[in-house]
């Protein structure tokens, strides 16, 4: 009788199995972005976040990862948002690191309660990094002047059309330093005794997902369907959840629906360029 009982109930009622709620964070953590393209961002995380932890009967929320890094602030903003959503919740969340969890990506990792890698993923890096270029020899031989005007002595600090300066330079470091103390800290707090007594750890060093086992970066190698599958049972289903979708009906993180105009689509392409070098640097320092 119960049997026919349970063969009434259409199937998404039913409990006889365990519904997991996965969310998906993939790129280059940048708070700007041109049209289409497909950066990570507290606003295009959020809605996906808020919906995977919403769901009830769900034991945990597991997200998959991958991001060389980028924004520390869209990175910290992101892993409080996990945070304060879990403890909101009562949920455990479970990481599943894929090709790489570096520098800010790593930041967002450490929101997991547990973090699981593939022996050759790429985790760690914990620093910061700033980066440009100086054009001050080019100008001149394209013959284009320079002209600033400002008030305050500091509003062209580090302007890659002048000669750098030193005490430009060393102000830059120190900001740099307040950073990497925020993000070493972090990684204490959320790590805490499963660290290795390792003097590289918050060198800016990264190393592979066993490397980052040896370390205490990480808890273990799985993958995420196999390692759910042991916790909630063979009847457990991942269910990817996503944000709302353009008027294409495309899942594109960050982008409004609506027009551009002539000039936003070229101003969009022109920054698009430089978006497109930098995101490829971030990748390619870690061979992918």
């Amino acid at each position: 009788m119960k049997n026919l009982v349970a063969g009434l109930v259409p199937k998404r009622f039913r409990k006889d199995k365990t519904i997991i709620p996965v969310v998906r964070l993939a790129g280059t953590i940048m708070a700007s972005g041109s049209p289409g393209r497909r950066n990570l961002k507290l606003a295009s995380a959020a809605p996906a976040l808020e919906k995977a932890f919403s769901m009830k009967q769900a034991p945990c929320v597991a997200i998959s990862l991958n991001s060389p890094g980028g924004s520390p602030v869209q990175s910290r903003l992101i892993y409080q948002r996990i945070r304060a959503l879990a403890e909101e919740k009562q949920k455990k969340v479970l990481i599943f690191v894929e090709d790489v969890a570096a520098s800010g990506g790593y930041m967002i990792a450490l929101a997991g309660d547990e973090i699981f890698v593939d022996p050759t993923s790429i985790v760690g890096s914990i620093g910061v990094v700033s980066g440009g270029f100086g054009f001050t020899e080019m100008i001149g031989k394209i013959g284009v002047e320079r002209r600033v005007y400002t008030s305050g002595e500091n509003k062209v600090m580090l302007d890659p059309f002048q000669p750098e300066k030193e005490k430009d330079v060393e102000f830059l470091k120190g900001l740099q330093n307040e950073i990497h103390q925020v993000f070493i800290q972090m990684v204490k707090d959320r790590r805490g005794a499963k660290l290795a007594d390792d003097p590289d750890l918050f060198s800016g060093l990264f190393w592979s997902g066993n490397g980052g086992v040896e370390r205490g970066l990480v808890d273990g190698i799985g993958d995420m369907r196999a390692t759910l599958k042991s916790r909630y049972g063979d009847k457990v289903e991942l269910k990817l959840v996503t944000g709302p979708t353009n008027f294409l009906g495309r899942k594109l993180p960050g982008v409004v629906a609506g027009g551009f105009n002539g000039a936003e689509i070229a101003a969009g392409f022109a920054s698009g360029l430089a978006e497109t070098a930098e995101e490829r640097a971030l990748w390619g320092r870690y061979g992918l």
